[in-house]
């Protein structure tokens, strides 16, 4: 699998598939047995999940992975701090600290939580809940996004925020999304592939996915494929 800037691949299967396996093997989360994750013509195969980090992986959860009794600011600052550390600054503010304020700064205007900067996590909706872990992970600067279940229980309007909110990270990012709604996935993925029981069983554009007979048997089935022609 192939992860290109400016483009959204979304990764598809049922349960039991591997699709959050493989995003565990390519944030570090879990060691490959065999094989290599490459990052920009780089071997990344043995880095740790922190380390990945700091050049530019980034992931989120199908649990929502925030600090609920932080504010979103402090969440937000935590993860700006996690990839520029300040060793010799350990007495001075870290929470005024000008590269901080910036990172946040942006990842609040860009995921829309400019207005509940400084409310507890455990008080926004569950979708602001979503988009602060989003929120979180830009401010650790990545050029890739791993996306496990980003749309996971939220309602039709929230779906919506979500969606907007990605279209408008595909420019400046890499993209991998694991997402079982398929109207969210066929309205925004650029490429998709398909794994069944560990194994890739095709990789291609929405429209040859969905004409694919053997997607269609293993997956999709014929109602779904049809809702989408």
């Amino acid at each position: 699998m192939e992860l290109r800037r400016g483009q959204v691949h979304a990764l598809l299967g049922p349960n039991g598939a591997g699709k959050s396996t493989l995003i565990n093997l390519l944030s570090g989360d879990i060691p490959a047995s065999s094989g290599q994750v490459l990052y920009r013509g780089e071997d990344i195969t043995g880095l740790a999940p922190h380390e990945r980090s700091r050049i530019g992986v980034g992931r989120s959860y199908q649990k929502t992975n925030i600090f609920p009794g932080f504010t979103v600011f402090e969440n937000c600052r935590l993860a700006a701090q996690s990839r520029e550390p300040r060793g010799a600054r350990i007495f001075s503010n870290a929470a005024s600290y000008p590269p901080y304020l910036v990172a946040v700064e942006e990842a609040l205007d860009r995921t829309g939580l400019d207005d509940v900067a400084h409310r507890r996590a455990s008080e926004l909706s569950h979708g602001q809940q979503r988009q602060l872990e989003l929120a979180i992970m830009l401010c650790t600067r990545p050029q890739v996004l791993l996306l496990d279940e980003p749309l996971a229980g939220m309602g039709h309007e929230e779906s919506l925020r979500m969606i907007e909110l990605l279209r408008g990270l595909v420019a400046s990012h890499a993209i991998l999304l694991v997402e079982h709604d398929m109207d969210a996935v066929f309205s925004i993925a650029d490429l998709l592939t398909v794994m069944v029981n560990g194994v890739v069983l095709i990789t291609g554009t929405p429209e040859q996915v969905r004409s694919n007979p053997e997607v269609q048997s293993a997956y999709l089935g014929s109602d779904v494929e049809a809702s989408h022609v």
